[in-house]
């Protein structure tokens, strides 16, 4: 009877509850990304020079430290509503461990890359903004990214399409392979680039110019692929993987578009930032197509009495 009524309100099916803290927890690990690169972009990445203190002697920014150290403590406090949302998001999830186990982990690896992320970003304010570090960081979210894509496309049923032939498979397989390679490359020609976060962090004295002409290589290659995949899609008559496919193939031709302009005009703050949120779009709408060869429990369907 305690037990009841201390763990009863949490769902043991997938409530509309599940599916709104799905997409927050989404949503946010974006946004942290964006913020992420605002305080990259304004040169504040440095604003609380140690950590885990903003100061040797204070938790919080002083008014001393001005812009950049408002900037830089306003994007850490974000990591605790970041936290909040993923425990919320593994609390409602908590008792379908056994009946749906994917939510259950996915849950629970996403909470526990927060503190994982605010070690690596930590460590990269104690080695100056070191570009590898600071790439691993965004690596990282990335795969935070994915992993919360995953789990808002289980909770939707309709997204399961089952197992399609060979050469879809084999057709998505590349094209993922092409869209991380993209930004793997991207993270080590931003590491070579102008926006280091601090006017005397590092670079990685890697040939930015050469660079920007590999990055852009596999960048081409998803879009050629993602035409490809859709077309093949379209004739096998996988529908949500048409529409996903769809607005991938959106986002990677706007992410071409805005990369060529931007390093055409001398790599404006704004222009790079929406480069960083269209990465993140992209992450999501990859992950998502082969979320799609799954078939469909009946677990997934029936609800628990």
């Amino acid at each position: 009877m305690i037990r009841q009524r201390l763990f009863g309100w949490i769902p043991t099916e997938v409530t509309r509850s599940v599916r709104v803290f799905g997409w927050i927890n989404l949503a946010f690990n974006i946004g942290i990304v964006v913020t992420g690169g605002a305080v990259r972009l304004t040169a504040s990445g440095l604003g609380c020079p140690t950590w885990p203190l903003c100061t040797e002697e204070s938790l919080v920014n002083t008014p001393e430290m001005g812009i950049h150290g408002v900037i830089e403590f306003a994007n850490r406090v974000l990591t605790f509503v970041l936290v909040l949302a993923a425990l919320a998001t593994f609390i409602l999830v908590v008792r379908m461990r056994r009946r749906r186990p994917a939510l259950f982990w996915i849950a629970l690896a996403v909470g526990l890359g927060i503190p994982v992320q605010a070690v690596i970003g930590g460590i990269s304010v104690l080695v100056q903004l070191n570009p590898y570090v600071v790439g691993l960081h965004f690596v990282v979210s990335m795969v935070m990214i994915a992993l919360c894509s995953v789990f808002v496309c289980l909770i939707y049923p309709r997204t399961a399409e089952g197992r399609p032939q060979v050469m879809l498979r084999i057709l998505v397989a590349l094209l993922i392979t092409f869209q991380s390679s993209t930004i793997l490359l991207g993270v080590l020609t931003t590491g070579s680039g102008p926006h280091a976060g601090d006017a005397d962090a590092p670079r990685n004295d890697l040939n930015s110019e050469l660079l920007q002409h590999l990055h852009s290589i596999p960048a081409y290659t998803a879009v050629g692929l993602t035409v490809l995949t859709l077309v093949v899609a379209w004739f096998a008559r996988r529908g949500m993987l048409v529409r996903l496919l769809v607005w991938l193939l959106v986002a990677n031709v706007v992410q071409v578009v805005v990369g060529i302009v931007q390093s055409r005009t001398g790599l404006p703050p704004l222009l790079v930032g929406i480069h960083m949120f269209l990465a993140c779009v992209v992450v999501a709408l990859m992950t998502s197509t082969a979320t799609t060869f799954r078939r469909v429990a009946d677990k997934e369907r029936l609800p628990v009495s």
